[in-house]
């Protein structure tokens, strides 16, 4: 897996074919894929998106968009994105996002409940710090 700039292209199709459990997020969080497109569309503009690719094949978009005191990330992915591998590179990519966003923390979030969800931000590095607005939030404390 490799990471590179997103284009519209990519956008376009991770939401072409988005993994259920995406949907399923989205709503949760009282949201659709049409939401959720536009919010990563108006990051991709500014620069802060990046297409996770697999092979030739886009399977994820994670944008970030930078706080006074954190970064907070948007993401949309194919059901080919939720394997082992994945998270061994994401853990590295998102202290690359992490860089890019000048060290501040970065907070993630989860509208989705299951040990398995926690399970994967754990592994990635992420601490849970609460609720927020019926979301479990999860942050990446700066790297040393």
């Amino acid at each position: 897996m490799r990471a590179r700039a997103a284009t519209l292209g990519d956008l376009e199709d991770v939401f072409r074919d988005l993994s259920r459990r995406m949907t399923e997020e989205y709503v949760a969080a009282g949201k659709d894929s049409k939401i959720a497109y536009d919010n990563l569309m108006m990051n991709l503009k500014e620069g802060r998106a990046h297409a996770l690719v697999q092979g030739d094949k886009t399977v994820a978009i994670v944008a970030w968009h930078e706080n006074s005191d954190a970064a907070d990330t948007l993401f949309a992915a194919q059901e080919d994105f939720f394997r082992a591998a994945t998270v061994r590179f994401c853990r590295r990519h998102i202290r690359h996002i992490q860089a890019l966003a000048g060290n501040l923390p970065i907070h993630s979030r989860s509208w989705l409940r299951g040990a398995d969800v926690a399970r994967w931000f754990h592994v990635i590095g992420y601490v849970e710090t609460g609720q927020e607005n019926g979301a479990t939030v999860f942050e990446l404390r700066p790297a040393a």
